[in-house]
């Protein structure tokens, strides 16, 4: 079999922080190749870009994600014990759980408290000068999500717990002070979540029997057993955390309705689908995740390559979402391309891909599609509002990526 071709750096991690979203694209174009190999904190990786290789990556026959995330990740983004570091029966059980939690009616209740919320913060909105939505919204999210999950939230704690869920996302990839503000955020917020599951379970707390936080509570894993409270925990703040990050693409929406007002007349004039098109081309065009990660269970073969077993795989989201081979025109925000049925699950992967039911797919993509929709329906015909200049450009450097103003706006004025 050939070898996988490799990158000519000894070790590429320090590239790899520079560029994040680009890193691997750039080098599979680079070597002329679909994959590369290299070596990330000194542990030998391969990169994967395209359709092909996500299909290959998200047969869960081939890759397991126990223990492939990095330590530094478990213990500020994703949590010790959650659904992303389980595998087989085990991730499938738990999947279901939160599955559950998805259905239209539910996000449907979710999307109408965010409606509310934003409606209740752009009144304030109006005897200010300027706000930064980005910073706003994940505010909005916060409250919105946890009296949508069933979990307590006092006012003397709204901002706390806001700076908390963002430091679990915002900071998990950072070095120095961010990282251990991210950790000690994360374990801040497992004993608050940790503490709302003992309330319910003690029958001081009774949320909705519908709500995430007593289905969480009650939960009982393959073996039948109730979660720990400090799993559980985990898995509320897997609900929480993720939906207070849609920010980061709500921040897009807005800055795609002010980079393309044609959009947002078209969006204002409210032609059936056309919401659906514009947010799944914020989803595709601007950056998210710009990766994830698994490792080889045994030794698999692809492209006439050979896999060691335990080998860490790197597969590329944003530079699969804009890849020239697949995608006409990438580098342009074209919503129409989604006009037809709905994108191929390989090929289109701003959350992951494959089959939501089984594989490392994000069972939250319905709820950030949802709240998308939302912000497009304020931002279009609720509220009116001036962008004043600004640095709108894309610091593709950090994780999440965002513009480097953070979008502000000014000139408030709730609509009738």
């Amino acid at each position: 079999m050939p070898r996988i071709p490799r990158d000519m750096m000894p070790d590429s991690t320090l590239a790899l922080i520079r560029d994040p979203y680009e890193f691997i694209s750039t080098r599979c174009r680079r070597y002329r190749t679909r994959l590369f190999e290299t070596r990330l904190a000194l542990q030998k990786t391969i990169c994967m870009t395209g359709p092909e290789a996500a299909e290959f990556f998200y047969d869960p026959s081939r890759f397991t994600r126990r223990g492939a995330a990095p330590a530094r990740l478990q213990k500020t983004l994703f949590g010790q014990g959650g659904v992303q570091g389980l595998d087989g029966d085990a991730h499938r059980h738990r999947k279901q759980m939160f599955l559950a939690l998805m259905t239209a009616e539910r996000i449907g209740h979710l999307s109408a408290l965010m409606a509310d919320c934003w409606r209740d913060q752009a009144v304030r909105w109006a005897s200010e000068d300027s706000v930064v939505l980005y910073d706003e919204l994940r505010e909005i999210l916060t409250r919105s999500v946890c009296a949508w999950s069933g979990v307590p939230l006092a006012e003397s704690e709204v901002d706390r717990r806001t700076r908390e869920f963002t430091a679990m996302f915002q900071y998990a990839g950072s070095t120095g002070p961010q990282h251990w503000w991210s950790r000690r955020a994360r374990t801040s917020a497992e004993r608050w979540i940790a503490d709302v599951i003992g309330e319910v379970r003690a029958g001081r707390l009774e949320p909705p029997e519908q709500s995430a936080a007593h289905v969480i509570a009650w939960h009982r894993d393959v073996d039948g057993e109730l979660l720990s409270p400090r799993v559980a925990a985990v898995e509320l703040l897997n609900v929480l955390r993720p939906t207070v990050a849609v920010a980061v693409y709500i921040t897009f929406v807005a800055q795609a309705l002010h980079e393309h007002p044609v959009w947002r007349r078209r969006l204002e004039a409210g032609q059936d689908g056309e919401a659906d098109m514009f947010v799944q081309e914020v989803r595709r065009f601007y950056p998210f995740f710009p990766f994830v990660t698994a490792l080889v269970r045994d030794h698999a073969d692809w492209d006439g390559y050979r896999f060691p077993a335990g080998r860490r795989v790197l597969l590329d989201l944003h530079g699969t979402n804009h890849d020239p081979l697949v995608w006409k025109e990438p580098e342009k925000f074209r919503p129409e391309r989604f006009r037809v049925g709905d994108p191929n699950p390989f090929t289109f992967i701003p959350q992951g891909g494959g089959d939501p039911t089984i594989t490392h797919r994000c069972p939250g993509e319905p709820v950030a599609i949802a709240l998308m929709k939302v912000a497009v329906d304020v931002l279009v015909r609720r509220i009116d509002y001036t962008v004043p200049a600004q640095d709108l450009r894309i610091d593709c450097s950090k994780l999440p990526a965002l513009p480097r103003s953070r979008f502000i706006i000014g000139d408030v004025t709730p609509r009738a």
